[in-house]
């Protein structure tokens, strides 16, 4: 591959609530096994890209130890390999990351170091499968000096979430808006970038040297007309989790069978760091009907449209309904769960009901088997 690849994982959504206030959203489970930075290096293994730098800086603990090796996705060992990257305080620097395009320029050795003629940009917090590759062979044909990769959403989602962008007929960006207040358009950026490496350490120092520091406010934006920046279409499923509901929905999204069957059955694979845990146990007088059980968990009730993740246990005469229970989680007996996201590690007393009746309810409880 003529590429290298930088996943930006370092960000805060405070519109994911107490879900981030622990970890950064990259590392959010999916799927009962999965963090949502797996589909991001899953993408950059199967596309043959050997060395890939994550930057972290929020919360980044879990994230940076699920990273821990990159064995799991098979990065080269001898020619590249993962690089988890996070602010470094020098006798010439002393910020943190002040956004996208400082955290690429605090990290300028890095590109330096690297022979790879293209960069491949991408967020951690999307669930996707996508060919690197074919972005850079259009990348290339279009003699592009910038590609931002492209989705057309649907009626029903939320386009000022993102940044929207017209595109003339031969695909050529021609307006691109962040976060509109009403957006006049349903293409939105997908925060995949491909890029010269040389084009891209040229455009980072000019852009910090004048104390601007975002990279789609301050270069696809205030470069749109002086440089040619194409979108290329991504046809497939595509989502961003970073609010509570598209949380919510992407693990839902899930419990359809075509979507298990696009991400778990069809080549390429996604990879995720493996833990030794037994399969889920389901004693007798349990119910499970159309949900995902993670590994190591314990079901005595009823489950119905959930996703369950590791080491969760359910304790007798339980009721869990299109609901979503994150990871080490006991639910005592007797416990109704309803249209909720449950907080990791929460102790989830007997006779306790939770229900989100207009809007999803994020359920975060005290943990008792913790304390010390």
């Amino acid at each position: 591959m003529r590429a290298l690849g930088m996943i930006l994982a370092g960000g805060n959504h405070k519109r994911m609530q107490a879900l981030t206030a622990k970890r950064a959203v990259a590392a959010m489970p999916i799927a009962s096994s999965y963090r949502a930075i797996d589909f991001a290096l899953s993408n950059m293994t199967n596309s043959h890209i050997q060395r890939v730098a994550v930057l972290t800086q929020y919360n980044a603990k879990s994230l940076n130890e699920h990273l821990n090796s990159s064995k799991w996705w098979d990065f080269g060992r001898k020619q590249g390999g993962l690089f988890v990257l996070t602010p470094t305080i020098t006798a010439e620097n002393g910020y943190w990351y002040r956004g996208t395009a400082d955290a690429i320029y605090q990290n300028l050795d890095f590109l330096k170091r690297c022979h790879e003629p293209y960069v491949v940009i991408a967020s951690g917090d999307a669930v996707y499968k996508l060919d690197y590759n074919k972005v850079l062979e259009y990348h290339i044909a279009k003699k592009a000096d910038i590609t931002v990769v492209v989705k057309e959403l649907e009626d029903s989602e939320d386009a000022t979430r993102f940044g929207t962008v017209r595109m003339n007929e031969s695909a050529r960006i021609e307006q691109f808006e962040e976060k509109p207040m009403v957006a006049q358009s349903r293409t939105v950026s997908t925060g995949i970038y491909v890029i010269r490496r040389r084009l891209l350490i040229d455009l980072v120092e000019h852009c910090v040297d004048e104390e601007r520091f975002d990279f789609v406010t301050d270069i696809l934006i205030r470069y749109k007309n002086l440089k040619k920046i194409y979108g290329y279409k991504l046809g497939s499923y595509w989502r961003n989790i970073s609010t509570i509901d598209a949380y919510y929905q992407t693990n839902m999204d899930f419990l359809k069978p075509e979507i298990r069957r696009y991400f778990f059955q069809e080549l390429p694979e996604v990879y995720s760091r493996v833990s030794d845990l037994p399969p889920a146990k389901y004693n007798p007088g349990t119910a499970v009907k159309n949900s995902l059980i993670g590994s190591g968990s314990i079901i005595n009730g009823t489950v119905e449209n959930s996703v369950i993740f590791k080491k969760v246990f359910v304790g007798n005469n339980c009721v869990i309904r299109n609901s979503v229970v994150l990871n080490d989680v006991y639910l005592g007996d007797n416990t109704y769960i309803e249209n909720c996201v449950v907080e990791s590690r929460g102790t989830i007393r007997a006779n306790t009901r939770y229900v989100g009746e207009n809007t999803i309810k994020v359920v975060v409880e005290k943990n008792e088997r913790y304390l010390i």
